[in-house]
């Protein structure tokens, strides 16, 4: 109700652009060389730093998003991170902390439950699946830990699980099923790989049309209803191959220590200082598929989703349909 109420707003003041949710990240550096992500082949003076709180807050307060999800780097690594968090939720923000889990029973004891609050732990696969992914040993045993941990507590949990071209849908089901029923996570989230320019594997990302086919097939059978898939209807739709959406980007902006990043967290065509720099400075037209060659196998939920929620709002049939989703 919250965040319809928002995107309401910002249709009755005529705004055009404006955020759902910031993707905030107040460091780069991370405890884990994972072989699909960029963000720690940074020089070792930028992954030593860490963003003022202050900046921090004043990023998210001058883009009036109603949600922040804090990534990284690892958050967790933070030596503020939870005062950051802190004032976020005193702001009466949604606030999801993606973390790798392995410093969580450390610093469980700073972050408060709050309906507003969820750790995102990320879970690429399986045991054997996801230790692979991290390049380290272990690491899966130490998540599930930190969850559980974490929902003994009272905290809410979400996982969000990367797909990269070595998994098939019975990948997909297999750990999306273990999520759900066994480890009984609050929601998930799912996202096809991106091809970070920096990451060290640039082999293994999906295109467009094997992450369509590998998502069809993983959805049948009833698996989409069932589990507790934290995104809109029509995003699935879009996943699947049964729609499809121009990309939306200034929905989901990237800040981190260099500001906000243009155009998405995914690419890096510069910098700006303010969101509203970003939107205005920003051609958003140049980019998407079929656009910019970068973004041909792009199908992230930086740019779709927010598209998807935006054409959900705008029709009463597809309102009552993502109501009776959950």
């Amino acid at each position: 109700m919250r965040i319809g109420a928002y995107l309401a707003k910002q249709r009755v003041k005529g705004v055009k652009k404006f955020p759902l949710i910031v993707e905030l990240e107040p460091l780069f550096a991370c405890n884990l060389a994972c072989a699909g992500c960029g963000k720690i082949q940074h020089p070792a003076s930028v992954l030593k730093q860490r963003m003022p709180v202050e900046q921090a807050i004043g990023a998210i307060e001058e883009s009036g998003a109603p949600m922040v999800s804090i990534a990284g780097g690892e958050p967790l690594m933070h030596p503020q991170i939870d005062e950051i968090v802190r004032q976020l939720l005193a702001k009466k923000k949604f606030v999801y902390l993606c973390t790798n889990a392995l410093l969580m029973e450390k610093h469980i004891h700073k972050f408060k439950p709050s309906p507003y609050f969820s750790w995102v732990v990320h879970i690429d696969g399986l045991r054997e699946r996801h230790d692979e992914s991290v390049c380290k040993d272990g690491v899966f045993d130490k998540a599930v830990e930190a969850v559980n941990l974490a929902k003994s507590l009272g905290f809410k949990v979400a996982t969000n699980t990367t797909f990269f071209n070595t998994d098939t849908p019975q990948d997909v089901i297999e750990v999306l099923d273990y999520l759900n029923d066994d480890l009984k996570v609050d929601q998930m989230m799912v996202s096809p790989a991106y091809a970070y320019e920096k990451a060290p594997d640039q082999e293994h990302f999906l295109g467009v049309t094997q992450t369509t086919e590998m998502f069809k097939k993983a959805f049948a059978e009833g698996n989409r209803k069932r589990w507790r898939l934290n995104h809109s209807p029509l995003f699935l739709d879009f996943l699947e191959g049964k729609r499809d959406f121009a990309c939306t980007a200034w929905g989901v902006p990237s800040y981190s220590l260099f500001g906000w990043q243009k155009p998405c967290y995914l690419m890096s065509d510069g910098y700006t200082k303010t969101y509203r720099e970003l939107v205005d400075t920003t051609d958003w037209d140049a980019y998407g598929r079929g656009k910019d060659p970068r973004c041909a196998n792009c199908m992230a939920h930086c740019g779709y989703e927010p598209t998807a929620v935006l054409a959900t709002t705008a029709s009463l049939k597809e309102s009552l349909r993502t109501l009776r989703a959950g």
